[in-house]
């Protein structure tokens, strides 16, 4: 039988080839192995696996005679001699592929494995922060670095902290803990309306609290266990939290989602916290605009960076709190003016929102050209913003496609900066559009190099640096450029960025920056926040083993593995607030002047 001109490369350039004269005959394959292994033994592997004609085991009486050559042909069936040709490469290549795929195969499951064990650690470390009171779980503490010397207040459970903590619990069908959690800090929640400026304003929630022993009154053999509340009196800066209460109403919904159980929402304590809570944000002041108004550092930004009026961050919060409770409230004649003004207010919140802090290229070429010193009620530059407030940076970062919502919005003043939380939650709550949500996505992927990096999520973009940092900040030395609050990355903002993409079917954005942080975190102890410009250094003085990094992880994870169990942290936007948008005439530019009838909004 005449044999064709074949050679046979089995996996790199240098590896010889078969020539076609040779032939595989019974019987010699061993010493063939023994004698030229480099050869054939990709070959050999794949004997187990019957292609075409090779069937299991038939290479085991086969040999072969290795020479070098230049070109191949492939194989041929047995003949009548019990001998094989190389006649046809389509059968190798599918050999070849065969064991490039088994290669494959046994890296993802080593990658897999390895992912296996940095969840399983996580959830190891998450356990162990659990805070116990009388001998139930109701938190998590904020840090277990036993590396740091410095504890500060890093031993108490945060109630912004335990959110993330909280939804991983949730996911995990694991509900005592959140509901501990829900009644114990409801009980910590300030009732008593003072007029001293030190103590906290009736319907506040506490920044965080302790459990601490203390000798049983009347007996100083026995001990009790009590909670120990900090409203901010004690904190750096003594800011007060504005967020907590905000947190507390979307964990309260979260938790009747999840487990199913509505009772604990309606429980008259319960009602009267959301209402406190409520009203506390919705009380008459002196300011002109639907949207909360607050002292610098309310928020997970707690320091001092120039957010003080109307950040976007406690905006979204505050909305998606408004929403979440006018769902909970059981309905009641004494509770019928608080759902009116409160829905009210979400109008008027989403619309102000939605025009005034959207920017993208077509709005940032209108604020381009504004004209100041407007004095009529149908002027278009309504807060009197000037056009050289437009920052070089931003003039350059701006993509084609794509946008986003400022940081902050006052008289004259427009704070152009990126802050990841607020754009993240106004897309899971609905404060925006889903035109404007997607949007914000793009620009995510377009800007991806400068907010995610080598680690997500940069809490915010740009970083204030020189002068300006000296004046925003005070010369914070912890707040120095890129790190800390000051452009640095957090890794727990994973989790909003996650359902933010869930919710806008996108999912693939959240498992690109899962993969990037899971590459890091165990390794790095789970750090509270990543220093430099693209994240690269853990941060100068970030707590390990930070829990709220953990839990931020396992909620990603838990999410992606499971999108439909994002759905107890979404709003979806109210069919009512859309027809109330309607009363709203689309041009927010038209004359509205002092005798309209139609005044129920401000927008």
């Amino acid at each position: 039988m005449a044999s064709s001109e074949a050679i046979l490369q089995v996996f790199s350039r240098a590896a010889p080839f078969i020539k076609s004269e040779s032939t595989f005959t019974r019987g010699s394959l061993i010493k063939s192995k023994k004698r030229c292994r480099k050869n054939v033994i990709q070959l050999v592997k794949c004997s187990s696996i019957p292609y075409g004609n090779f069937e299991k085991g038939r290479f085991d009486n086969l040999s072969c005679k290795c020479q070098n050559a230049e070109s191949i042909t492939g194989f041929t069936t047995e003949n009548e001699n019990g001998t094989w040709f190389v006649d046809n490469a389509k059968q190798l290549n599918t050999i070849q592929d065969a064991v490039l795929d088994g290669s494959k195969l046994k890296k993802e499951k080593k990658v897999d494995s390895v992912v296996d064990m940095i969840e399983d650690e996580a959830w190891d470390l998450l356990r162990e922060s659990i805070v116990t009171y009388c001998g139930s779980p109701i938190g998590t503490i904020a840090a277990n670095d036993p590396s740091s010397s410095s504890v500060l207040n890093y031993d108490q459970v945060f109630i912004r902290d335990f959110i993330p903590s909280g939804i991983a619990f949730l996911l995990k069908g694991e509900y005592e803990i959140v509901r501990n959690f829900i009644l114990h800090t409801l009980q910590l929640q300030s009732w008593e309306k003072t007029m001293d400026c030190h103590s906290p304003g009736q319907g506040l929630m506490p920044a965080s609290f302790k459990v601490r022993t203390v000798p049983l009154e009347g007996d100083e053999t026995a001990t009790e266990e009590v909670l120990d509340p900090d409203f901010g009196e004690a904190a750096i800066g003594r800011v007060a939290p504005v967020d907590s209460g905000l947190w507390w109403i979307i964990l309260l919904r979260a938790y009747g989602k999840s487990s199913g159980d509505t009772s604990l929402q309606e429980r008259i304590d319960v009602q009267t916290g959301i209402k406190m809570i409520l009203k506390l944000c919705l009380a008459d002041g002196f300011d002109m605009f639907p949207t909360l108004l607050v002292a610098d550092g309310p928020c997970m930004i707690d320091r001092r960076m120039g957010i003080h009026g109307h950040p976007l961050e406690i905006q979204a919060l505050f909305y998606s709190a408004l929403m979440c409770a006018r769902e909970m409230l059981a309905p009641e004649d004494g509770s019928a003016d608080l759902v009116r003004a409160l829905h009210n207010r979400l109008v008027a919140l989403s619309f102000h929102i939605r025009e005034y802090y959207w920017i993208d290229l077509r709005k940032l070429n209108e604020i381009y050209r504004y004209k100041t010193e407007e004095y009529s009620y149908d002027a278009v530059n309504k807060f009197n913003i000037y056009p050289d407030q437009i920052s070089p940076w931003l003039v350059e970062w701006m993509p084609n496609r794509g946008g986003y919502l400022i940081g902050n919005l006052q008289p004259a003043h427009m704070d152009f900066r990126f802050f990841s939380l607020g754009n993240f939650w106004s897309v899971v709550s609905s404060l925006v559009t889903d035109d404007q949500s997607h949007a914000i996505l793009d620009l995510i992927e377009a800007k991806w190099a400068d907010l995610v990096a080598d680690m997500p999520f940069k809490i915010c973009y740009p970083a204030l640096e020189g002068q300006e940092w000296q004046i925003i900040t005070g010369s914070d030395p912890k707040n120095t450029p890129w790190s800390y609050h000051n452009g640095g990355s957090w890794p727990t903002l994973l989790w909003q960025l996650t359902v933010a993409c869930i919710k806008m079917d996108r999912p693939e954005i959240a498992e690109r920056a899962v993969k990037i942080a899971e590459g890091r975190l165990a390794q790095d102890k789970w750090p509270e926040y990543y220093d430099t410009k693209s994240g690269r250094f853990i941060g100068k003085q970030s707590r390990l083993f930070q829990t709220w990094t953990i839990a931020g992880y396992l909620v990603s994870k838990l999410l992606l593995a499971d999108p439909t169990k994002a759905k107890m942290l979404m709003t979806d936007q109210d069919p009512e607030l859309v027809n109330a948008f309607s009363m709203i005439n689309s041009n927010p530019r038209k004359k509205r002047g002092p005798k309209s009838s139609q005044k129920t909004y401000i927008v």
